[in-house]
């Protein structure tokens, strides 16, 4: 017999009753229901008899266990470090660029250590590399070294830093606004900078042209400080009307001072002896001088304190600032003193003792000098100083005595005896590829004015410290060096490079600290940073 259409034991309303599998729906419902109610009439009325039912009950209720083989694949995702932050689509084309997505599928983790093994960790896909280094089996400094691409290392490291666990304020860099496409990384990697990401943009200006010694120059200087490059400017014009700006070189030594020690102050002393003698000073030079075709030793000047001895050795670099090559030479005189001079027991405690000094303020290199010593003059008649600072030579004389003089003397400073030398300074270094933090040193800078005889202003800068190279370090960086070309100071000239660049920051100070003093003395400071560092 068929079954009718409806079922009449089944409710009206209720849903699917045209159909006998409701039928059958409707009463394991009901059944389980049942069920229920009576399990738990049970463990509210016979507790005792319900925890045995359910002893009983447990064993086959255990979940059945299945052996399941998982191969672990990593994850392809897609990469937003490229084109200015636009996330880059799922193509054949950016597969063949190693763009996350590729469009072979994801291998196993085995399959890339195995890669990786055999120096191919190339042909992995930017996913792959990400996750190979957060992992830790690509080591995230080695990235350039190991994928032998450096703009690509340079992408997966920015990937890295945006996806590592628990840092989460990175999580934007890999579609930041920081570049990294159309740079030259090759010459970055082991010798500028490790662990890159990028490269930051900073606006480079000229200052100028400023005559110098007779042979006119723009300045490049780069900053972000509005109106700095326009006061240079206007000093430089200033300058040009007396005839420019003359320079004389007062120094050129790089130094560096290891620190040795000895059992007692005795043994300390006689080593001291020694190498102020003439014999210990040509003992040295020979194996300092031995090291390099452009270091050449100066003196070694010595200071005991205790039973340890500091050697100060100052050298000639050529055209580089040469702190590397001195510190080879120092490592080789060192090795002679313990090895052939008697002095076995010497102990060597660093190769940089802070007697040098570098990157710190100190006195003695105010006194004795670091890298160049220039100073730098010029004499502008009254008319200008009149017509192009608004000014007049007396209030200009009466405030840099109050000011960089005496002022900085209350100070306490040393080498401060500038309105901001250190300004012109760091602008010039970071558009020549010098060391930014060198500017500690060089900007060491006195500053004097006066007036002559006819009521011209003569002024002058003292700077008997600035470290400064035309090769090695960021000069070898095509943009820096192009700067270089500008001031024409680029590479290796028998060390007149590295003089002439001294010169140029000297003339750029002399410039800008002319222009702040005028603006200072008419109070037209405020109003000329509104000008060039407001909207």
């Amino acid at each position: 017999m068929p079954y009718p259409l409806v079922d009449s034991n089944i409710p009206a309303g209720y849903p699917g009753q045209s159909s006998r599998s409701s039928s059958i729906l409707y009463g394991l419902n009901t059944l389980i229901l049942s069920a229920f109610l009576a399990m738990a009439a049970i463990m509210v009325y016979a507790p005792k008899q319900f925890s045995l039912i359910v002893s009983r009950l447990a064993p086959h209720l255990q979940p059945t266990e299945r052996v399941v083989e998982v191969v672990e694949r990593i994850k392809p995702v897609n990469c937003t470090c490229s084109d200015h932050g636009k996330a880059v689509p799922d193509s054949d084309e950016a597969a063949d660029q190693g763009y996350m997505g590729d469009r072979h599928p994801p291998s196993t983790f085995d399959e890339c250590i195995k890669l990786y093994e055999e120096k191919r960790a190339h042909e992995l896909n930017d996913s792959e590399l990400v996750e190979m280094t957060l992992r830790g089996v690509i080591a995230f400094h080695a990235l350039e070294k190991t994928l032998a691409d450096p703009t690509r290392a340079v992408r997966v490291r920015r990937a890295v830093v945006s996806r590592t666990p628990g840092i989460h304020h990175t999580n934007t860099l890999e579609s930041s606004l920081l570049p990294f496409e159309d740079y030259d990384f090759a010459r970055v990697f082991g010798s500028c900078a490790e662990n890159v990401i990028g490269y930051m943009p900073i606006p480079v200006g000229v200052a100028g042209p400023i005559t110098i010694d007779g042979t006119s120059v723009f300045l490049p200087m780069s900053t972000t400080e509005g109106a700095l490059i326009a006061s240079t400017s206007r000093g430089a014009k200033a300058l040009n009307g007396g005839g420019g700006v003359t320079t004389v070189v007062t120094g050129n030594g790089m130094t560096r001072a290891p620190v040795v020690s000895f059992s007692d102050v005795r043994r300390a002393g006689a080593c001291k002896d020694y190498i102020d003698s003439p014999e210990g000073q040509e003992a040295v030079k020979r194996a300092f001088d031995s090291t390099s075709r452009f270091g050449r030793l100066q003196r070694v000047t010595t200071k005991l304190a205790g039973s340890s001895l500091y050697l100060r050795f100052k050298a000639t670099t050529g055209d580089a600032m040469g702190m590397n090559m001195i510190s080879k030479g120092v490592q080789e005189a060192l090795t002679v003193l313990t090895r052939d001079c008697g002095f076995p027991d010497m102990n060597i405690i660093s190769l940089s003792g802070n007697f040098c000094t570098d990157k710190k303020p100190a006195p003695i290199n105010w006194i004795d000098g670091r890298g160049k010593g220039i100073v730098a003059e010029s004499t502008i008649p009254k008319e200008v100083v009149e017509r192009t600072l608004k000014c007049n030579v007396d209030a200009l004389c009466k405030l840099n005595i109050s000011k960089n003089l005496v002022g900085s003397a209350l100070a306490g400073s040393v080498g401060g005896n500038n309105a901001h030398a250190a300004n012109i300074v760091t602008a010039i270094f970071l558009a020549t590829g010098q060391d930014p933090a060198q500017v500690v040193g060089s900007s060491n800078c006195m500053t004097l004015m006066e007036p002559t005889e006819h009521g011209d202003l003569r002024m002058s800068v003292s700077m008997p410290s600035i470290e400064v190279g035309t090769v090695g370090g960021g000069t070898v960086l095509e943009p820096q060096g192009a700067m270089l070309d500008l001031i024409g100071v680029r590479g290796s000239n028998n060390g007149q490079n590295a003089i002439d660049l001294a010169k140029a920051v000297a003339a750029g100070v002399l410039a800008g600290e002319l222009s702040l003093c005028s603006a200072l003395t008419v109070g037209a400071l405020v109003e000329s940073h509104m000008n060039h560092n407001r909207k």
